[in-house]
């Protein structure tokens, strides 16, 4: 029997009668189990499981969709299985309220209260009062030692300039961190649930510039969210280079063009 699922079933306590592997992620090991009476419940391991179980329920907190967490522990986490199997090209409106709730959940800095991680690329969430220091400091110069020396050059350059690229001090919002379609669940025309947080707090258009980094929002998307602040199209290259920079590091050469095109847009 799968030692995740022997360890998630005894969680919640119950016959385990049947174990299915949830295809699609990459860096995480996913289960569906369902019990002798009925229940199912999916069970996830990953870098930190308490540590996504906190991100989970603060994203449930400010009123967004996201999976109950059933029980927990430094092992695995189990959570509730809601409806899915929607297209997200029927749900944009209703992700861009989703979105609007989560984003109205401030926080008092930039940060969260651990670090995190991607597999073995490690996200760095140390508080500071000053986002331009956040953005260069735990996204984008965090990678430098890991880069070709050619691009750590063009991302240190733009690390540097980022006081005269971002707002001091935009509001804190709860992001959810890691915002592309597959981390979003659909059913019947509505978002039913957010899931494989990386939650901190940050600018609110992190999570935009992320979401068309993979996806293309439609107009009902962005009039359910609500107008954004002048200067964001400059912006969302800048706030697009981390996960690109991440996916370099986790896949591969593959992603370099998409590095260098982020880095030519926004002029490093």
């Amino acid at each position: 029997m799968n030692r995740l699922a022997v360890i998630g079933a005894a969680l919640i306590g119950g016959e385990l009668r049947r174990v299915e592997a949830i295809h699609g992620g990459d860096l995480s090991e996913v289960l569906r189990i369902t019990f002798a009476d009925g229940r199912a419940a999916f069970v996830k391991n990953g870098p930190a499981p308490q540590t996504e179980a906190l991100m989970l329920r603060a994203i449930a907190a400010s009123g967004a969709p996201a999976p109950a967490v059933l029980a927990v522990s430094n092992e695995a986490l189990v959570m509730e299985v809601l409806p899915a199997g929607g297209s997200l090209s029927k749900a944009w409106a209703s992700l861009g309220l989703a979105l609007a709730r989560l984003h109205a959940t401030a926080g008092t800095g930039y940060g969260w209260p651990m670090d995190y991680a991607f597999g073995w690329v490690a996200i760095e969430n140390g508080w500071t009062e000053d986002w331009p220091r956040f953005w260069a400091e735990r996204r984008l110069a965090a990678h430098l030692a890991h880069l070709p020396s050619d691009l750590a050059r063009r991302v240190e350059a733009l690390a540097a300039d980022l006081p005269n690229r971002l707002p001091e001090r935009p509001t804190p919002a709860l992001l959810h961190g890691d915002l592309w379609g597959g981390n979003i669940l659909a059913v019947g025309g509505r978002v039913s649930g957010l899931i494989d947080p990386a939650c901190y707090h940050g600018h609110a258009e992190v999570d935009l510039a992320m979401l068309g980094l993979f996806d293309q929002p439609d107009a009902a998307f962005h009039e359910a969210y609500g107008a954004l602040e002048p200067g964001h199209d400059e912006r969302s290259a800048i706030y697009r280079l981390w996960p690109a920079l991440v996916h370099l590091r986790l896949f591969g050469e593959s992603y370099r063009p998409m590095v260098e095109r982020l880095l030519r847009a926004t002029g490093a």
